[in-house]
């Protein structure tokens, strides 16, 4: 939502200084120059992308808009869920984790828990962070190497749609000038035409340097950024897990375990002593 108003208010502020500078809106419209710049820009983004990075892009672009979904609702569950896990192990042995872990869909513990339950990525993680200590193939002071390289790839993920997608951002100004040389071109041809014919070709040129210059830095660069905050708030939810299973395998208490894990986490994120202690009394009462 705060993309899409963002969006608006760029395209406003520019349409109303045009028409305060006494221009009309229906010069600035030329499809043949969006055709170039929009085709030539996609060519450009298809031919530098894998198919992975392309469909990474696709959904970064959907949750630039739908907004991110580790917010302090998910944090706050993350902290219940990972309590409950902590506890139902230090109560009855890691080994009762294997059938949650393996199956959470028919886990009672984990059906209390919906949002981490909906998003597979946490599940996975926590599942492979956890299944290694309950099958005793690592010990724990291996956990963090592994937990790590697991986060070092997720990140890295990150930036391959943000980097095609900034890549794209720089290279639009430049479609821009093709657009203009094209339209010179055009207009070179009907250069011994009426003053306003040749005039409105001019106009149409010099709208498409318009155009790739405000998609670059009103668009693209602002969206490229904005998926880079986005692929740091996931990359910290999932270093939150990470910490807080690295110390409960070094057999910190749950409570300790889940609150070092809440020290790393940002502060418009973080809840407070009184809640997270409210967050493990509704645990302990459920």
């Amino acid at each position: 939502m705060i993309v899409i108003v963002g969006c608006i208010v760029v395209i406003a502020a520019v349409l109303t200084g045009f028409t305060w500078a006494g221009g009309h809106f229906a010069a600035l419209i030329h499809p043949s120059e969006i055709v170039t710049i929009g085709g030539a820009a996609l060519g450009s983004l298809i031919v530098m992308s894998p198919k992975k990075v392309l469909i990474d892009l696709v959904r970064g672009l959907v949750q630039c808009v739908k907004g991110t979904p580790y917010n302090q609702r998910a944090y706050e569950e993350l902290f219940k869920a990972l309590y409950d896990l902590f506890r139902l192990a230090r109560r009855e042995g890691l080994i009762v984790l294997e059938s949650h872990l393996s199956r959470p869909e028919e886990s009672a513990l984990f059906q209390k828990y919906p949002a981490i339950l909906r998003n597979h990525h946490i599940m996975e993680f926590i599942s492979g962070a956890l299944t290694p200590l309950i099958e005793g193939t690592v010990r724990p002071e291996q956990l963090p190497s592994l937990l790590e390289a697991e986060l070092k790839v997720i990140e890295e993920e990150h930036h391959g749609p943000q980097g095609v997608l900034s890549k794209t951002a720089d290279a639009l100004p430049g479609f821009g000038i093709v657009a203009a040389v094209l339209g010179i071109v055009i207009t070179m041809g009907a250069i011994d035409g009426p003053v306003e014919e040749v005039g409105e070709k001019v106009g149409a040129a010099l709208v498409g340097t318009f155009l790739g210059i405000l998609l670059s830095y009103g668009f693209f660069a602002p969206l490229a950024v904005r998926m880079e905050f986005l692929g740091a708030a996931e990359l910290a939810f999932f270093r939150t897990i990470a910490t807080a299973i690295q110390g409960f395998a070094n057999d910190l208490p749950p409570k300790v375990a889940v609150e070092q894990a809440c020290r790393g986490v940002m502060s418009e994120m973080r809840p407070s002593r009184a809640e997270l202690d409210e967050l493990f009394a509704a645990v302990e009462a459920s």
